[in-house]
Formats: structure tokens, C-alpha cells, sequence
């Protein structure tokens, strides 16, 4: 299902670094520089671990490379992936549907209060969604909807 993930030497470098500051392994880093960031992704039950108690691993990593890092919990399954990319807690639903091109696509179906929250600032966390859903399972698009709220006549 998932394609082979071809890594620099720069991301290579990364991964060991993340493995020496904080005692987990990560399976995967991407290097944003768009967003100015470093993106790990963790084996499923590691996110503990990778943090640190009170987040000092990743100070610690953030001080040490002068960027941002965001952790990503991996997931075999692509809807509880994405869901885990873009706050589960503020998702209802994950649809994935193959398109007529053959393209594959994610619905992802948000309360409209918090839809703001899960799409991030600058819409980087839909970014992140959308990069590692193509990276991992060859979903071409990540769709956030709300469905607007039935209002009912008493």
C-alpha cells in the first residue's frame, strides 16, 4: 500500500538526531521549509516517548536544530491517520473515496466552529495532512468540509 520513502542524507542525519535527543525511533522526517518547520513521524505508541515529560524532548531537538518540530503518530489505517494529522478530537468522520481518474481522496467532516483549528494557521496543518497522505497511501487530495447543522422546527 505504501510506496518505498526515499530519504537525504540531511534527512537521514535528522532522523538519528531525533533518535539520540529523544529515545524514540522516527520512521519518517520531512524537511517543510515553506512553513519553516521539521516534521516527524513516529511509530504507532511512541508519541510519549518522542515528547518527553513536559515536551522537553522536543525543546531540547527544537533547540538544537533552531526549527520548529511537529510529531505525527503513524496509523496503518489512512482515515485514523489523517484523523490523528488534523486533531481527532474536532473530527466526526473520515471518507476516502477513489475519484473517476482513478485519484484517490479524502473527506475529512469537521464541527464548523472548530474548522479554523484543524486547518491551521496559513492552512498548515490541512498542508501536512495533504503531504503525508500523499506520501504514505497515494492520496492525491484532503478535503476539510463542514457540514452546515440541520436546524430543526419544534
Amino acid at each position: 500500500m505504501t510506496q518505498s520513502i526515499k530519504l537525504s542524507t540531511d534527512q537521514m542525519r535528522m532522523m538519528s538526531l531525533f533518535q539520540n535527543v529523544t529515545g524514540a525511533t522516527a520512521r519518517d522526517c520531512i524537511d517543510d521549509e515553506k512553513q519553516d518547520r521539521v516534521i516527524f513521524v513516529v511509530n504507532n505508541g511512541k508519541m510519549g516517548l518522542a515528547i518527553g515529560k513536559g515536551g522537553m524532548h522536543i525543546k531540547s531537538l527544537q533547540n538544537i536544530i533552531k526549527r520548529n518540530v511537529e510529531l505525527v503518530e503513524f496509523n496503518e489505517d489512512p482515515a485514523k491517520f489523517i484523523a490523528s494529522l488534523l486533531n481527532p478530537k474536532f473530527i466526526s468522520e473520515v471518507k476516502l473515496n477513489t475519484r473517476l481518474d482513478g485519484s484517490k481522496q479524502a473527506i475529512v467532516l469537521v464541527d464548523p466552529r472548530k474548522k479554523g483549528i484543524v486547518v491551521g494557521r496559513e492552512g498548515r496543518n490541512a498542508e501536512k495532512a495533504r503531504l503525508l497522505a500523499k506520501r504514505y497511501f497515494d492520496i492525491s487530495s484532503v478535503l476539510i468540509n463542514s457540514p452546515e447543522r440541520v436546524q430543526m422546527e419544534i
